[in-house]
């Protein structure tokens, strides 16, 4: 039974049977994640990686079992499983016991233990912990992958004290920065990285990409149909379009994992097309509940708290650029995390993708705040992303006219404007697609 998810077992050469590396190895248009370098594999640890699904932690598995196969680790200390086949933490064990009979015959000390999908068997967490606390796994790397409904659920917490050097991953779909090397490695190179946002650094790393402004504005614009997705990014870059079969794959994971959780999918539908719909403006959640028919406000809130904790939106909190503090009772902006997941869902709910600039925003939000804290603020005004560094506030604005203005609000004393193709350096104003490109993220 297990013999048939190791093929490596045979030999280091015959990793070369396994399905998922060999669609990644014959691919035309492939990429190792850069989540692979910062993955120690020294025992004990227990690592959990997450992310969305098909945004390639299965790859990035089979990629760390190539590195582990070129180091000359023996085969089968290497075990990999994917565990959507199996019911419960029950079937999950007599997997790993199957396993550990033969870790014993072949006098192995420490093994490399990857379970894919580790949240479908029921319960999964209570074997895991058991093997942990009786010793079994002392030597050993684990190294678990899931869809975001682990992380909704909290079953990561359930770890306390039991991770030894182990570490938690998110696995996001590919940033604009690292599709731009897969797109255009040489173009790539040139680009020097953003580590900090201030006024300083950003104009000095931008202005030097203004020669490339042409190409990174074409980049930008295949990068807003396919996002960062593998499955996107493929379709697009090898057929030059997105294929429809690519689309039903993402709205399936969703829906698997509406009903694994429990959730009613047309609710989740209804509010899915509010967020599209009225992207990028402010909304509560007793608007929505009353515009788009649903029974009270406290779904419309516990519904995109579940899209969040599936990284398929981010919501941004009003912030008082007095206090330097979000304000959670105010309204709120919600993005999609990623410009493909406009397309997807806009088909699906039957509605309008947003106006291309409110696509760009939602894009810019994602990024930054996959590094920093973020939310917006408003009066008469507007800045579309405030940024926390390190108890300063700093403000970003998506502009469609190139039309800036200097601005200070309360602590946020620096604000640069994003545009199409305007270069600015009082207020500071750069295009967009350059300062994605440079954006460490």
């Amino acid at each position: 039974m297990i013999e048939s998810h190791n093929p490596w077992w045979k030999g280091k050469d015959f990793l070369k049977e396994d399905s998922d590396y060999r669609k990644w190895l014959n691919s035309k248009v492939k990429w190792v994640p850069s989540l692979i370098r910062k993955i120690n594999l020294v025992p004990f640890s227990l690592h959990f990686i997450i992310g969305p699904r098909q945004v390639g932690k299965t790859t990035l598995l089979k990629l760390l079992i190539r590195e582990l196969l070129d180091k000359n680790v023996n085969p089968r200390s290497i075990f990999y499983y994917r565990c959507d086949q199996l019911a419960d933490y029950k079937e999950l064990d007599l997997v790993l016991s199957e396993y550990f009979k033969i870790k014993k015959a072949e006098g192995i000390k420490t093994s490399y233990i990857f379970l894919d999908e580790i949240t479908f068997p029921r319960e999964w967490f209570r074997t895991i912990k058991l093997w942990i606390d009786t010793g079994r796994l002392e030597n050993d790397v684990v190294v678990l992958t899931g869809s975001l409904s682990l992380y909704a659920r909290g079953e990561i917490e359930t770890f306390p004290g039991r991770r030894g050097k182990g570490k938690d991953f998110i696995m996001y779909p590919l940033s604009f920065r690292e599709f731009i090397k897969i797109a255009d490695d040489r173009l790539a190179d040139k680009i020097e990285k953003i580590k900090d946002l201030n006024i300083t650094e950003i104009t000095d790393k931008c202005f030097k990409m203004r020669p490339w402004i042409e190409e990174l504005n074409d980049l930008f614009e295949l990068y807003l149909k396919c996002g960062g997705f593998p499955l996107a990014v493929k379709s697009l870059l090898e057929h030059g379009y997105i294929l429809n079969e690519v689309k039903e794959v993402y709205i399936s994971w969703l829906r698997g994992d509406l009903i694994k959780l429990k959730r009613n999918e047309s609710l989740a539908k209804r509010i899915l097309k509010a967020i599209i719909e009225k992207s990028p403006s402010i909304i509560t959640w007793n608007n929505v509940a009353k515009e788009f028919e649903i029974r009270s406000h406290k779904t419309v809130f516990h519904y995109i708290d579940l899209f969040e904790k599936l990284f398929l939106v981010k919501v941004l909190y009003y912030f008082d650029p007095n206090r330097g503090i979000l304000n959670y009772t105010k309204g709120k902006k919600v993005h999609l995390t990623d410009p493909f997941l406009y397309q997807v869902f806009s088909e699906w709910c039957l509605t309008k993708r947003p106006d291309k600039f409110a696509v760009i925003e939602s894009i810019v939000a994602s990024h930054i705040a996959r590094k920093y804290r973020v939310g917006y603020w408003k009066n008469k005004l507007e800045i579309d992303v405030v940024v926390l560094i390190d108890d300063k506030l700093f403000g970003i604005e998506v502009k469609s006219k190139p039309k800036v203005r200097r601005r200070v609000i309360g602590k946020i004393k620096d604000t640069i404007y994003l545009t199409s193709r305007l270069f600015n350096l009082d207020p500071l104003a750069v295009p967009v697609s350059i300062f994605l490109a440079c954006l460490d993220v």
